[in-house]
């Protein structure tokens, strides 16, 4: 669904990511772990084409998408649920909601726009409860459930995710997971960034490890698991044998 071969990109001069090759096949959900600064928001807002790579190449459903833009990546199956949330504030939640089925208003009318607001109402009930309530008063897990609802509004095929559990209540954070597993369920394939790499890897089926920009560990989740070099760095404890 998605290859990446050999991608180089940053801000201005600064590269940030560093030869970086990976791919996420159809029904997956793959994980990238890292510490603060390995590179990993960097990455996903290139695929998605908020940054424009310096070399390599990106393609998604067998068409690249190096230099696409952002509209048409959307419009083409990906979507970002971005980190911090990055709700509407000043907007209701269902005027959030429908901000996210834009595309999908343009592609197929207003009929599936409603369809999927019902949706996304079913999958989330909280939001449905608070629909006539402002984005800005929702309690951060709320706001998680609303960002990660606007993105799935356009019906993607892939699903890109930039810290979910970030600032969550432990409770919380079991729900979000639960969530992500849901979706794969329904067909969904989930690239997942996250700090809990025990919890990112406890549902993942594959993972990367990103440091200081380059992929320096992939394999199954299981297996990053395991691994004492990943559970040094990120799991918090040695390996037990």
């Amino acid at each position: 669904m998605l290859k990446i071969r050999n991608l180089d990109a940053g801000y201005g001069k600064l590269r940030v990511l560093k030869n970086i090759s990976l791919h996420v096949d159809n029904g997956e959900i793959v994980t990238i772990i890292g510490a603060n600064g390995a590179g990993k928001t960097t990455l996903l807002h290139t695929i998605i084409g908020l940054i424009k790579p310096m070399k390599g190449e990106i393609s998604f459903q067998g068409t690249s998408c190096t230099k696409t833009a952002v509209g048409k990546i959307v419009a083409s199956g990906c979507a970002l649920v971005p980190e911090g949330r990055q709700v509407f504030a000043p907007m209701s939640v269902e005027e959030n909601l429908l901000l996210g089925g834009y595309v999908l208003q343009r592609q197929q009318g207003r009929a599936a726009v409603q369809k999927e607001l019902e949706h996304q109402y079913e999958r989330f009930p909280i939001l449905l409860e608070r629909r006539r309530q402002l984005a800005g008063t929702l309690s951060g897990g709320e706001q998680q459930m609303l960002a990660m609802g606007r993105a799935l509004m356009s019906r993607p095929q892939l699903v890109m995710m930039d810290e979910p559990s970030t600032g969550l209540a432990p409770l919380i954070v079991r729900d979000i997971f639960q969530i992500i597993r849901r979706l794969r369920q329904e067909g969904n394939t989930v690239l997942l960034i996250e700090q809990n790499a025990k919890a990112a890897l406890g549902i993942a089926d594959r993972g990367y490890v990103l440091e200081v920009g380059k992929v320096i560990l992939q394999g199954p989740a299981a297996d990053l698991l395991a691994n004492a070099d990943v559970q040094r760095a990120y799991l918090g404890r040695e390996k037990i044998t």
